[in-house]
């Protein structure tokens, strides 16, 4: 007996050390020669092992003469966690076909599973807990409640928190979980509100699922309260979860700074709370910020993963930082993270953006499936380039693969037939989004069929189109309109248009300098000297201007009239000899770039 124990735990550390699939086939070969691939002890151990790979395990498994429900116990949690949780319901499948009787950790680690399989019928399992009289323990209620949540069912998911007799921490959390996950952000603060009514107490999980919902909500102000009364006093213990949860909100709300200062103020950080902090980054639209981050996360330590290397890639992709977008695809291959569909998008996305598009198309033709996202973003990417041809070609290829297009889809073929002058086939496109796919156009849709049009020159068709746009024209409409004006030097509509959208937006610095770069545009220079005046009478500032540069890798950010980097002299230099070779070249300036610069629209 001493022997078997020590063998015992000698194999067990040999499974919690199983790194890698060969590992474990190592290890399961020594159970099979030695003889004790038959004992359940044994092979429970195997089931826990940290691999994930359960090929092996259900091999020796059907060898069991009798499978204790402890070990189909460990199958079905086994296949819950797994890349595939639909085998954790033929595994209870198998356990009814042996005649085995489920016992009251069955359906809990089963009911896992549908956090993962959001399309799958709940109600077939519901039936079997009520047969074998589990509908009553606690434990199982609370994983019904939030697998009806998991599926969609929140009025079911209701309905059995109410019958709960025993509702506690555990039961009201799930219910709160189940109304974020379905998007009823509103809903899980009152039910907070109403589990902090009945005085049940509130616990670190609870918490970090409250501060979800003011983040989907972006209500800062409940957020520090949350943060006060709960995490400042001492109420709940402020852990990793807590913190993550807190930099997570107050970016989402717009907050960095208050971000940055929970994040510093941490005892201690993970790869979740690092995440937290650079997709808030991103979000906030300080990519340059979030690339520091991110380096410096990699200097203490912590190895990204896909999610963080997704963040990264989002940021390379605003800021244009190509260099650093590569060397983040070279850590991929160099670490062999799978090429997720998220991953995958996001290369193809920063690809696009850094001006490299045959790059872009070699990681989407890499992909070993392809989803609605991806297809998007490489059909947007060659629309930003000017392939408006390969770009309505990709279309065609996505729809024939069975791949539905969303709203966004149709925004980059419509953006690309407005720059390739294609416009019957965006007529023909716009038509097809409503009739044959169902979608309704929003105001963006309509813009772009604005643009499409104004570029074109049909500038009067433009005017009825957006005539019969059910939604009132936003700033964003007109102003495609406006653009197709400057383009056809249509004067007296693009005054009209322009002085429009100065009564829309009378603070919006880029209204009249568009009206000014119209004017100037027309030779109608007292009218462009009126509007400037205008401009300043009303005591409306011009933004400066912005942009970023990658330099070996290092992104270096320029402000209009800033003098703040450390090479503003040397530019200022270089930009005086230019000017002055530029005269001596006696160069004839066209009057259009003396007109103002403004961000496109």
């Amino acid at each position: 007996m001493p022997k078997f124990a020590t063998l015992h735990h000698s194999i067990l550390r040999c499974f919690h050390k199983c790194g890698t699939v060969d590992h474990l086939n190592q290890t399961t070969a020594i159970l099979i020669t030695s003889g004790l691939s038959h004992h359940a002890f044994f092979l429970a151990d195997l089931l826990r092992s940290p691999t994930k790979d359960l090929g092996y395990p259900l091999l020796l498994f059907d060898r069991l003469a009798t499978p204790y429900i402890f070990l189909w116990n460990a199958i079905i949690r086994g296949f819950s966690g797994s890349p595939q949780p639909q085998m954790a319901l033929v595994a209870y499948s198998r356990l009814r076909n042996h005649s085995v009787v489920p016992d009251r950790h069955t359906f809990p680690v089963l009911l896992r599973s549908f956090s993962k399989l959001r399309n799958e019928n709940p109600f077939q399992f519901y039936a079997h807990i009520m047969k074998f009289g589990m509908d009553f323990d606690a434990f199982v209620q609370n994983s019904l409640v939030s697998a009806f949540a998991n599926c969609g069912y929140v009025e079911c998911c209701r309905r059995l928190f109410t019958e709960n007799a025993k509702k506690d921490a555990i039961s009201w959390t799930a219910l709160i979980n189940g109304c974020l996950r379905n998007g009823r952000a509103a809903e899980a603060l009152e039910c907070f509100l109403g589990m902090r009514s009945t005085g049940v107490e509130v616990d670190e999980v609870t918490i970090v699922s409250v501060l979800c919902a003011a983040a989907m909500l972006r209500d800062v102000w409940f957020g520090k309260w949350v943060h006060g009364f709960y995490v400042l006093s001492g109420r709940v213990i402020w852990d990793v979860y807590v913190g993550s949860a807190l930099v997570d909100m107050y970016s989402k709300c717009g907050y960095c700074v208050d971000a940055v200062k929970v994040f510093n103020e941490m005892p201690t950080r993970n790869l979740v709370s690092w995440g937290a902090l650079i997709a808030g980054f991103v979000q906030c639209n300080r990519c340059n910020k979030a690339l520091e981050v991110f380096q410096e996360m990699i200097i203490q330590g912590f190895e990204p993963n896909q999610s963080l290397v997704t963040s990264a890639l989002t940021a390379c992709a605003q800021l244009g930082a190509l260099d650093q977008g590569r060397w983040l695809h070279r850590y991929l291959d160099r670490n062999k993270l799978e090429l997720n569909l998220k991953l995958g998008t996001a290369l193809i996305d920063m690809y696009s953006k850094c001006g490299c598009v045959d790059e872009a198309l070699f990681v989407f033709k890499k992909l070993p499936a392809k989803d609605v996202y991806s297809w998007t973003a490489m059909i947007n990417g060659l629309a930003m380039h000017g392939d408006a041809l390969s770009s309505l070609n990709l279309f065609s290829q996505m729809v024939r693969s069975g791949v539905q297009p969303n709203g966004v889809t149709f925004l980059g073929v419509l953006s690309a037939c407005a720059h390739g002058g294609l416009v019957d086939e965006g007529l023909e496109l716009f038509r097809l989004m409503r009739c044959d796919y169902h979608l309704e156009p929003k105001v963006d849709h309509y813009g772009c069929m604005v643009d499409l049009q104004g570029r074109a020159g049909r500038l009067e068709e433009a005017i009825k189109f957006i005539q019969s746009m059910p939604m009132e024209p936003t700033p964003g409409v007109w102003g495609a309109l406006f653009n197709g004006c400057m383009i056809h030097k249509a004067c007296e509509l693009g005054e009209q248009i322009g002085n429009h959208l100065i009564k829309l937006q009378p603070h919006h610095s880029g209204r009249y300098i568009l009206l000014a770069n119209l004017y100037s545009r027309c030779r109608n220079w007292e009218a462009a000297a009126n509007v400037r005046r205008l401009m300043k009478g009303k005591g409306v500032d011009k933004s400066p201007g912005c942009s970023w540069i990658e330099v070996n890798g290092v992104i270096h950010e320029f402000i209009a009239f800033d003098e703040s980097h450390t090479e503003s002299f040397h530019v200022y230099v270089m930009l005086e000899s230019v000017t002055a070779q530029l005269k001596l070249a006696t160069c004839d300036l066209d009057s259009n770039i003396l007109t103002f610069a403004i961000d496109g629209e």
